[in-house]
């Protein structure tokens, strides 16, 4: 599977960014897609996920109620709506899929979001 985000960018604190990934390949197998992102200086961690099935979402506390994720199993696009973005926010962006059978999982190569306070 071959992962490549868009929609990064500079905005302001308070702004508005919606981020996408689009997959290609055995995409047929994905069972989760996910947002992981990464600051300088810190590890990387989980923004959102939802499964490629129900559509369960999960957030991490810091995004809960600004960040929506949404993906679109027929167009294998997954997309996250950022609002109310705040300087923490700034980091590269990944997007992240987990595929059956084996939970093997694959990487976007990322797409940079900076916000200015």
């Amino acid at each position: 599977v071959q992962l490549v985000e868009s929609g990064g960018g500079l905005v302001q604190a308070g702004g508005s960014l919606r981020l996408s990934c689009a997959a290609s390949g055995n995409t047929f197998s994905i069972k989760a897609w996910g947002w992981y992102r990464q600051a300088p200086g810190k590890q990387r961690e989980l923004v959102a996920a939802i499964t490629g099935g129900g559509g369960i979402t999960n957030y991490s506390d810091s995004v809960k109620g600004r960040f929506t994720i949404s993906r679109d199993n027929a167009r294998s696009t997954m997309s996250l709506q950022m609002n109310s973005l705040k300087s923490e926010d700034t980091a590269v962006y990944y997007c992240n899929v987990e595929t059956a059978p084996y939970g093997m999982d694959y990487w976007g190569k990322g797409t940079l979001v900076t916000v200015s306070s």
